[in-house]
């Protein structure tokens, strides 16, 4: 009986061990499927493929197509699947504003010139390109840089006053406020972070009225360009341009110095 006993315990201990070497052997199983993964939406648009400077003819090589997600592309973006030939069609095309590598390109940013200069490209419908004569003493000591925004000062002599006084009078007033400045001499934009530019002539941005004004006070004496602060630059803006203007004509407090003869 013992025997039995025996032999059945050491049949039950040999099954347990080979179950034991076939569990460990077995493959482990499998880990979890990871979780699905949202698909985003994306649309080709057209990019600058290096720096563009203002006033630079854009040319294919400069341009490239490149994946956006359909969410953050504007509608203003030109889409692949909208304007496939766009590059070619764009290819020559002036740039009115600076654009960096990879920033997405907008029509409103480029300008067909037609043969017509640079100049007269990126100048808005109505407005008219005058120079006037500056020296560092009269343009805020080369301080001033294309598209800051200045007054213009009229200085002359009071031959009305002279008349009635006993020396020689002398007036200031400002003739014209918040004008854009497009050019110093024939720089248009600063460059490798140049901070001043002297030069003698400066190109303002002006309506016709104003263009025509200006154009009569410097035969009457001397124009002096003062620079406006950034925070006080802020012009009318052009509801179908989207652009900052001057905000016209102004004739500040007449300044007169009497000078004893």
């Amino acid at each position: 009986m013992k025997i039995a006993r025996l032999v059945v315990l050491g049949v039950a201990l040999a099954a347990g061990g080979i179950a034991a070497l076939l569990a460990g052997r077995s493959d482990p199983p499998p880990p979890p499927a990871p979780p699905p993964v949202a698909k985003i939406d994306t649309v080709e648009i057209l990019v600058a493929k290096s720096d563009i400077g203002m006033g630079q003819v854009v040319t294919a090589n400069e341009m490239q197509w490149q994946i956006w997600p359909t969410a953050a592309a504007s509608p203003n973006f030109l889409r692949k699947g909208d304007r496939p030939d766009a590059i070619n069609q764009l290819s020559g095309a002036i740039a009115r504003t600076p654009l960096v590598t990879g920033e997405p390109i907008r029509e409103a940013k480029l300008i067909k010139a037609d043969g017509s200069g640079f100049m007269a490209a990126i100048l808005p419908s109505g407005m008219r390109a005058i120079s006037t004569e500056i020296s560092p003493e009269t343009g805020a000591g080369g301080f001033i840089l294309p598209n800051d925004r200045v007054d213009v000062i009229l200085s002359r002599r009071d031959r009305d006053a002279d008349k009635q006084a006993t020396g020689e009078a002398h007036i200031s007033e400002t003739i014209l406020a918040n004008v854009r400045v497009l050019a110093i001499d024939q720089t248009v934009e600063e460059k490798n972070g140049q901070r001043v530019v002297v030069g003698k002539t400066a190109t303002l941005e002006l309506t016709p009225g104003q263009a025509e004004r200006l154009a009569v006070s410097r035969q009457l004496g001397t124009l002096t360009l003062a620079l406006r602060a950034l925070v006080d630059a802020r012009g009318e803006k052009d509801t179908r341009t989207g652009e900052r203007r001057g905000i016209g004509i102004e004739r500040h407090g007449v300044t007169a110095i009497i000078t004893p003869r």
